[in-house]
Formats: C-alpha cells, sequence, structure tokens
C-alpha cells in the first residue's frame, strides 16, 4: 500500500443514510433487527445441513456455501453502517475503506460463480439424472467451490491493486453508508473517467459472463422437460424457482452497483441497502419456505431438540 497516500488520505468520512437523529435511531433498530435474523438465519441454514443426513446431497453443500457467503455480504459493511447510526462523525481509515472495496468485489465475484454452480447442480439433476451422484460428486463440488473462491479473489485483486495506488488528497467525503467504489475513485486527485469505465468493464466481464452461464442452464432445464411432459414447463419452474429469485435478487443490484452505475445518489443507496442486507435476509427465507426437504429438517431439529430436553 502506498504509504504516500496514508499521509495525505488518513481516512474517508461516510454521510450515511440520513441526518436526523430521529431517523438514525430507527434505522439503527430496524437494521439491527435485519443483520441478526441474516446472520441466525443463515447460521440456522448451515447447521441444518451440516447436522442433519438428509441434506448431504450436492445441492444442499453448495446451499451451505451459498448461506455462508451471503452472511459474509451483509457483515462486510452492515455492522459499520448500524454503529454508524449512533455517531455523529462517521468516519472510516483508508486501510478499512480499501478492505471494505477489497471484499465487496471478492464476495461479489463469489457469490456470481456459486450461483452458476448451483444452476449447474439443477441442470445436471434435471436434465442427466441418471449420471448426478458421477457428475456432481463431493470432489467435484469441492473441486467447484474452490474455482468461485479463486474467481472472486482474482476479480477483487484486479480492482483493489488499482484503487489503492489513486492519488488521494482533495476531498474526503463519501455519499454512502460505505466506501463504493465509484464514490472512492471520484475523489482521486486525477481524471478518473478512463479508470471508472475499465473498473465497470472488469466487472462487466465477470457479471455478463456468469449471467449468461445462468441462462443458459436454466434454458436447457426448461426445455428438456418441455419435452419429457405436457406440465414440463410449469414442473421446471417449480423446482427451479428459488435459484432463479435469488439469482433475479442479487444480480439485479448488483449490476446497477458495479456494472452499470446510474449514478443518482438516493438510487445508488437504495441499492446498495438492497444488495447488502435485503438479499442475504430474503435467501434463507426463499430456500426455506419453498424447500420441502428444509421445512422437514427444520421439523426433524425441532423434535429432536424437544426430545433431548425432555430426557434431561
Amino acid at each position: 500500500m502506498d504509504g504516500g497516500n496514508q499521509s495525505v488520505m488518513s481516512e474517508f468520512v461516510l454521510l450515511g443514510l440520513g441526518h436526523s437523529w430521529d431517523i438514525q435511531v430507527l434505522l439503527f433498530v430496524i437494521f439491527l433487527m435485519l443483520y441478526l435474523i441474516i446472520v441466525s438465519g443463515n447460521v440456522v441454514i448451515m447447521t441444518l445441513i451440516i447436522t442433519d443426513p438428509h441434506l448431504h446431497s450436492p445441492m444442499y453443500f453448495l446451499l451451505a456455501n451459498l448461506s455462508f457467503v451471503d452472511m459474509w455480504l451483509s457483515s462486510n459493511t452492515t455492522p459499520k453502517m448500524i454503529a454508524d447510526f449512533l455517531r455523529e462523525k462517521k468516519t472510516i481509515s483508508f486501510a478499512g475503506c480499501m478492505t471494505q472495496i477489497f471484499f465487496s468485489h471478492f464476495i461479489a465475484g463469489l457469490e456470481m460463480v456459486i450461483l452458476v454452480i448451483m444452476a449447474y447442480d439443477r441442470y445436471v439433476a434435471i436434465c442427466k439424472p441418471l449420471h448426478y451422484l458421477t457428475i456432481m460428486s463431493l470432489h467435484r463440488c469441492i473441486g467447484l467451490v474452490v474455482t468461485a473462491w479463486t474467481v472472486g479473489f482474482v476479480h477483487a485483486m484486479s480492482q483493489i491493486v488499482v484503487i489503492v495506488e489513486l492519488p488521494f488528497c482533495g476531498p474526503r467525503k463519501i455519499d454512502s453508508f460505505f466506501c463504493d467504489r465509484p464514490l472512492v475513485i471520484d475523489l482521486a486527485c486525477m481524471d478518473s473517467h478512463k479508470l471508472k469505465v475499465l473498473m465497470n468493464v472488469d466487472c462487466g466481464v465477470v457479471a455478463i459472463t456468469c449471467f449468461i452461464l445462468l441462462l443458459i442452464s436454466y434454458t436447457y432445464i426448461l426445455v428438456t422437460v418441455c419435452q419429457n411432459s405436457k406440465t414440463g414447463a410449469s414442473k421446471a419452474l417449480s423446482t427451479c424457482t428459488a435459484h432463479i429469485t435469488v439469482v433475479v435478487l442479487f444480480f439485479g443490484p448488483c449490476i446497477f452497483i458495479y456494472v452499470w452505475p446510474l449514478n443518482i445518489t438516493w438510487m445508488d443507496k437504495f441499492l446498495a441497502v438492497f444488495y447488502s442486507v435485503f438479499t442475504p435476509f430474503l435467501n434463507p427465507a426463499i430456500y426455506t419456505l419453498r424447500n420441502k426437504e428444509m421445512k422437514n429438517a427444520i421439523k426433524r431439529f425441532g423434535n429432536y431438540y424437544v426430545d433431548f430436553k425432555g430426557n434431561n
């Protein structure tokens, strides 16, 4: 990290989501409750998948990884945002700001690839059911997840190695609740237009590639099932609705934040909050309320807990 940058710009000021003290306190309560639900909900999903033998399958192995990433996604920015609601001076150190940017892109790239892997898993399960366990072996699943982590890391490094060396010497106010990459680049003492375009292209390559792969997977699923059943379309949609819903919830805000920024302050803040808080909040509900096996696992866990307490 450039020592000169730190001596000139040691910290940034975050303007947050509001200025009224009453609104800040209300937002503190709301987002604290949402964050606790996010953490507990995703921990419950991971615990069920690890402890319940009925969920020891490739699909749930990938779901456990998605839950962990969702929890990490929210934890990158939400705790700082919650704490800042009760602070008059909202600042973040240069190192802290760079760390937020790095993990924002790391997690975004990682989750995109995991969603692609989950779509591939559904494609194999529906289109090649007889070979499903052979193709989606534990060894293959682990290899795919490691690939996802590698893609996320390489993508994040391609962003941060450039941003960390920018000359920050002027304004230090960021009109957001976290270090949003485009807003941080705007503070650099240079013409940043071409750099922002290159950064958006870098993000676009990852996002669009993953989105195309997702479209291909779900198109094959629909075509295959429609050919084998008169009610194929509805069955395919029923099987994949949870996955498609999560994809839309994740890719929608993500594209407008990192690939095609709207440059409308209130909209950028709304999308950032939706992406970092509401997407991780909704994912556990989507996968548990629409998944019969997860519902049964919750019942089994509840019965086990009641029996355990009864015996003691």
